[in-house]
């Protein structure tokens, strides 16, 4: 990838754009990662390489104080086919920015410009580029590789555009922001045969489908209803012809969750019932559980200075208090869980018809860049303030 880093503030579409037709998937994020690294040592950087495998650490120092920043975005795409028609969709078949995480990156860039001119803060800044949030927990990689030994944070932050709310309206929550995620495949072994002769087989078809239906009871009869929790069966794979019974079936579960308790108890009862309901159809079953990201949790005082500023950038208006959490799901809580910070959305919204984060037609809106850099280069020097 070979591009000047933009001079102004029209130029970040340019940025952006770039990024989005080059898109790359987590931990083969090379080429970007070469990209984000040069454009932050051209503005006089200490840049750091390797964290994660292709994250990027960018650290600049000014004045005397010690307190210090932690500012993320993400740069990894996504393994879908882009159908947005656009001048500068992507150029690699089947991998797509489809969750903007290419406009994340160019606001941070954005604000890093900024910020190495200005030079209006007093104490250290620490950019974190990071790779892999889509699939491989690219935070909690870049922690094991000593991201917080080696860059010190007193506090971190992160944002996520959201098609889905009102363009520049900022949206935040104390506590629980996104949801834990876990992944479960259970494998229902049974005894193929010929389709006109059930009674000689063990039919995993129907003990799978029982399984489901059973499933559908956890959340509405073993989980408090006021603790929020999701168990969807995404997949259910058996047999190839109408006349073979076959030998297995198979169904992968996504589980939601936020209180490490009821996290257990999902665990515990979708087990118990998969192992039960196999067994009284004379089967058994294999069950493969994963535990994903666990849930995003923010902090009371960093999150309350993010209110503050985002009132007084955008107006009253603009800002608003989340009611509940988003079932999704963000590795940005582990970096929360080593360091006090505040993880929050901005909206991008055009209409509301706009197609959502990872759709094959969704596209970042650029409208957004000027604002989001602007509220990072704000954040940082209000963190970050002279004495």
């Amino acid at each position: 990838m070979t591009m000047q880093f933009p001079n102004s503030m029209p130029d970040l579409v340019a940025t952006r754009r770039f990024l989005h037709e080059n898109p790359e998937i987590g931990l083969s994020e090379f080429k970007t990662s070469d990209f984000v690294a040069q454009q932050l040592q051209d503005l006089g950087y200490e840049v750091t390489r390797g964290l994660g495998q292709t994250g990027v650490v960018a650290t600049l120092r000014h004045g005397t104080s010690v307190r210090s920043i932690g500012i993320r975005a993400d740069f990894d795409a996504l393994p879908i086919l882009e159908e947005t028609g656009l001048d500068y969709a992507s150029k690699a078949p089947g991998v797509m920015h489809a969750c903007g995480h290419d406009g994340h990156t160019t606001m941070l860039l954005g604000a890093a410009k900024i910020l190495a001119e200005r030079r209006n803060f007093d104490g250290v800044l620490h950019l974190i580029f990071q790779p892999a949030e889509e699939n491989f927990g690219g935070a909690k990689l870049m922690m094991d590789d000593g991201l917080f030994e080696k860059f010190p944070c007193d506090a971190v932050f992160a944002l996520h555009n959201d098609p889905g709310i009102p363009f520049g309206t900022f949206a935040l929550r104390e506590g629980p922001i996104m949801a834990a995620v876990d992944e479960c495949k259970i494998t229902v072994n049974g005894r193929g045969g010929h389709g006109a002769e059930p009674q000689d087989t063990a039919d995993p078809i129907v003990c799978g489908a029982s399984i489901i239906m059973a499933l559908q009871t956890i959340v509405s009869r073993n989980i408090h209803p006021i603790d929020p929790s999701v168990i969807t069966v995404g997949a259910f794979h058996a047999g190839a012809a109408s006349n073979v019974i076959p030998e297995r079936a198979e169904m992968v579960l996504s589980i939601r969750s936020f209180s490490p308790a009821v996290r257990d108890q999902l665990e515990s009862r979708i087990r118990m019932i998969a192992e039960g309901q196999a067994a009284s159809y004379g089967m058994g079953v294999t069950i493969d559980y994963s535990r994903g990201y666990n849930a995003t949790i923010n902090h009371p005082a960093e999150t309350d200075f993010v209110r503050d500023l985002a009132r007084r950038f955008a107006g009253e208006d603009k800002v608003f208090d989340m009611e509940r959490p988003t079932m999704g799901s963000e590795d940005f809580a582990y970096m929360l869980a080593e360091r006090p910070g505040s993880y929050f959305f901005l909206g991008t919204q055009r209409t509301p018809n706009d197609p959502p984060l990872h759709h094959p037609r969704y596209d970042f809106n650029d409208d957004i860049l000027p604002i989001g850099t602007n509220f990072w280069v704000e954040l940082t020097e209000a963190w970050l303030a002279k004495a």
